[in-house]
């Protein structure tokens, strides 16, 4: 197993200038993260965080895919953005780092600032609006319909062979009603959320069906 390797970028380290207000930890698996990618990294994410000022922290994590099949997709960028909000995260995978991180970038940002106009409907005119029509303009992420950590997990799955578990990831399950589920499940850009259902007081799961339609699953 790999340890990654950790930095974490100050406002000092742009040239002297007033960077970003959050944290920026710089993760690399497999890879080595040099400092002047660490700068540029910084100064990317400052543009953030107009549309949440409350994020805190940016979890950026680089992993290179040493499988040479996959040199048009081999170096790998996942965010994650923590505030006082939801969780927001996104991830892109190119040919290099400053590609997949433009590409993860446009995504986390678009992320925000869908929920930040979502913010300015439900709490500025006080106006209630539904999950159909908060998400309508939302697409998949994916061309492909699925998601990127799912076609990430897939890819693993052929170089491993089947039946291995490839990632395995816990949260808090704080009481939640299917609405906000579904809100948060948008955010991330995942296919289904697992959740503490707040009305029935059980473990239940929000997924997405044919457009944009969604499925609900409760356990008994």
């Amino acid at each position: 197993m790999t340890t990654p390797s950790k930095s974490k970028v100050s406002a000092a380290d742009i040239d002297g200038e007033a960077g970003p207000s959050a944290d920026i930890v710089v993760k690399g698996r497999n890879v080595e993260v040099p400092d002047h990618f660490r700068i540029y990294v910084s100064e990317k994410l400052g543009r953030l965080e107009r549309f949440d000022p409350t994020i805190f922290l940016f979890d950026v994590e680089l992993q290179h895919e040493r499988n040479r099949r996959q040199m048009k997709s081999c170096q790998r960028v996942e965010i994650t953005a923590r505030g006082k909000g939801p969780i927001a995260r996104a991830e892109a995978s190119a040919d290099s780092f400053y590609a997949a991180f433009e590409s993860v970038t446009a995504k986390l940002e678009s992320r925000l600032r869908r929920s930040k106009d979502r913010r300015k409907v439900s709490y500025g005119d006080k106006t209630p609006v539904s999950v159909a029509a908060a998400t309508a303009a939302l697409a998949q992420d994916d061309s492909l319909g699925i998601s990127p950590d799912l076609a990430h997990d897939l890819e693993a799955d052929k170089e491993s062979g089947p039946g291995r578990i490839v990632r395995t990831k816990t949260h808090k399950a704080e009481p939640m009603t299917v609405d906000d589920a579904l809100y948060e499940m948008e955010l991330v850009g995942h296919d289904f959320y697992l959740f503490h259902d707040k009305e029935s007081d059980k473990p239940s799961v929000v997924y997405r069906r044919h457009a944009f339609d969604y499925g609900l699953i409760s356990l008994v």
